[in-house]
């Protein structure tokens, strides 16, 4: 471990112990009750959403968004392709409803359920993304999402993610620690979804990603920190 990432583990320990006693909130309730203040919390992301709708491949005509929020990311991929094809998922009906208040005009299709349960398809989306929502799960549930997904895209599609990493491996590790550990003390059954924070580093993402079975994983790079990258995986053109 670098000089680096041993000053962020140590100010990661700071913020841990500082919030010890902090309850988790189930992941619905936790959005429903700031629907809004959200978009004026996800502003520092713009640039990044703008970068997503940039990078979807030109000919990209259905696209699938899990974890949607609000659709800031659907926000610039409409000002692109006004006429694409979305399934928009998210577990809050009020992060839904202010989608279909923005883009009730699109051709947009609303599933207001949990992305491990909801069915994807098969091979039906040019392209599938998520913004800054997979990082509240385990490898292993990472891995069921990341396969549902490969399996929805039609051959030569891609999946695009951008995400928090952990800055190193003991970062990753701490963090699930104390996930598990705040579980335990509320008495939060392990199927529960929470609000916190539990990233994998670059290279575990990379690596899972693979393991569902994406032929080629890049990583496009960062826009002003080191935290949050770019992701794009491909489905095999011959599956």
């Amino acid at each position: 471990m670098d000089e680096k990432q041993q000053q962020e583990l140590e100010e990661l320990k700071e913020w841990l112990e500082e919030t010890k006693d902090t309850k988790l909130e189930e992941m619905g309730q936790f959005f429903g009750a700031r629907i809004d203040i959200y978009e004026e919390h996800m502003i520092p992301w713009k640039d990044y959403y703008t970068w997503m709708a940039q990078i979807l491949p030109e000919g990209t005509k259905e696209l699938l968004d899990i974890g949607c929020g609000t659709g800031l990311e659907l926000d610039a991929i409409f000002g692109r392709f006004s006429e694409m094809q979305v399934t928009a998922i998210d577990l809050s009906e009020e992060m839904l409803g202010q989608l279909k208040v923005k883009h009730g005009d699109k051709n947009l299709h609303f599933l207001c359920g949990d992305y491990f349960k909801v069915p994807f398809g098969e091979e039906c989306y040019d392209a599938a993304i998520s913004f800054e929502t997979l990082h509240h799960f385990i490898s292993d549930r990472k891995i069921e999402v990341f396969r549902k997904l490969y399996n929805s895209l039609k051959p030569g599609g891609c999946y695009i993610e951008c995400d928090y990493i952990a800055g190193s491996r003991e970062a990753e590790e701490l963090l699930l620690e104390e996930c598990m550990r705040r579980r335990k003390r509320d008495g939060i059954p392990e199927e529960a979804f929470v609000h916190f924070d539990i990233p994998l580093t670059l290279e575990h993402e990379i690596e899972i990603l693979k393991e569902a079975e994406f032929e080629k994983v890049e990583v496009l790079g960062y826009l002003g920190e080191n935290r949050t990258p770019m992701i794009r995986a491909w489905k095999k053109q011959d599956a």
